[in-house]
């Protein structure tokens, strides 16, 4: 195996069950069951794909690939992309004026949904829809931010527009100020007043924002036609 930014070429796998066990090794996983347990499939069921003793069909191929960050016509033939560069699970809502309470979200491993965007992505990338237009004109309503799932200090993230979720648990997209309490910090908007001295519980820099308009929701047709179009690339 070889990898190169991240991106690993394992050679040559014959079977549906050694690409899937390699995608489970790559995404972080360190055994079948962790994966299982984490993603909530059946233990046995997940295991024997992963051992081929039973193949799997195109709708399981694609629950994998989202979760193993691949593409479902690699895992299935081998053929097309392996790395999913431009799919990103959309994990939530993020405040740009109301609240988003992320103690009533029940989204699941898989999101709200899934989404195309129009560039490719980083490794470990997760979307937020934004909600609210406190952050306008630099984020509409309706816009996607992306982040790297890396948390940092909030200190480190001074006067940066971030992805904070306080210590009430509510998420919000602001820029993170010094507060004038020791451990607080002020959360400023553009239209806005600011919320001062307030708990971080985590912080997250943005990355990139994708225009309300420029991504496209991927339903189960929009996963196959992508599908599809993958399988005609060279791998």
């Amino acid at each position: 195996m070889t990898c190169v930014n991240t991106i690993c070429d394992y050679g040559p796998m014959e079977t549906m069950g050694e690409r899937l066990r390699a995608a489970r090794k790559k995404a972080g996983y360190g055994s079948a069951m962790a994966a299982a347990k984490k993603f909530r499939w059946p233990t046995s069921t997940y295991a024997a794909h992963e051992n081929g003793q039973n193949e799997f069909s195109v709708d399981v191929a694609e629950r994998y690939a989202r979760a193993f960050k691949v593409t479902a016509s690699w895992l299935l033939t081998e053929e097309g992309s392996q790395a999913r560069r431009n799919v990103v699970i959309v994990e939530g809502l993020v405040g740009a004026g109301g609240v988003v309470d992320t103690s009533a979200e029940n989204t699941g491993p898989d999101g709200i949904e899934e989404i195309e965007v129009p560039y490719q992505l980083p490794d470990n990338a997760a979307a937020y829809r934004v909600a609210g237009d406190s952050m306008f004109p630099r984020y509409d309503d309706g816009d996607i931010i992306i982040v790297v799932k890396r948390e940092q200090p909030p200190f480190e993230l001074l006067n940066f527009e971030t992805l904070v979720t306080t210590s009430d648990g509510s998420r919000y997209l602001k820029r993170i100020v010094a507060g004038a309490r020791k451990g607080q910090f002020d959360l400023e908007s553009f239209n806005a007043p600011p919320m001062r001295n307030v708990k971080i519980q985590s912080a997250t820099e943005v990355h990139s924002v994708v225009r309300r308009g420029k991504w496209r929701s991927l339903d189960a047709a929009g996963k196959r036609r992508l599908m599809q179009r993958a399988l005609k690339e060279k791998a």
